[in-house]
């Protein structure tokens, strides 16, 4: 007689969708949840089922929110003449987590024009100063240069976040863009 574990191998399967699980580390989770505690496998089900239900984005920002407008653009003692362009909320939290940012955000899902449209109303509302604050790379380089053209006619200043060579790395393990940007880029001492 054959046993099946078809509920077991899709459970592994489903989280083998998640970033950066593999194969090993999903069955390492299921089983965990399935055989040595049961309790934690359903308090995360039912944690999931929860925020799928509560969580949506911003109507402003875009970023993540339980209602309308987030915690961000609700908070008036937020700089509100600085903008962060990001490319997902994802982000967002990672910049508040370390206190980094205390401007408005801009959540950058894509280049529609519904997107770009929204966009221009927020610098319309006072905006001085945009900083991309989004990876560094050939194509974001390109889209950089496309929302500066969109905005060009407002009265605002563009900058990105700083790129180059981080801390602790010898130059071997810098990837050429970064090091050709961190050339371009030095500082004086």
């Amino acid at each position: 007689m054959r046993s099946s574990l078809e509920k077991f191998n899709r459970l592994v399967d489903a989280l083998q969708e998640l970033p950066t699980i593999g194969k090993k580390s999903a069955t390492r989770l299921a089983y965990h949840m399935v055989m040595k505690d049961s309790y934690v496998g359903m308090k995360i089900s039912h944690t999931i089922e929860d925020a799928l239900g509560s969580l949506k984005k911003c109507r402003v920002c875009g970023g993540m929110s339980e209602d309308e407008l987030c915690f961000i653009c609700c908070d008036e003692s937020r700089d509100s003449n600085i903008l962060c362009i990001v490319e997902n909320a994802k982000d967002i939290l990672l910049l508040e987590e370390n206190g980094l940012f205390d401007g408005k955000y801009f959540v950058l899902d894509s280049l529609e024009e519904l997107s770009i449209s929204h966009l221009e109303e927020m610098v319309k509302t006072g905006i001085e100063e945009v900083i991309f604050a989004i990876t560094p790379s050939i194509s974001n380089d390109a889209v950089i240069m496309y929302i500066e053209d969109k905005l060009s006619s407002y009265d605002v200043n563009f900058s990105k976040i700083a790129q180059g060579v981080p801390t602790g790395v010898s130059l071997e393990n810098i990837d050429i863009l970064s090091l050709t940007r961190a050339l371009e880029d030095r500082v004086k001492v």
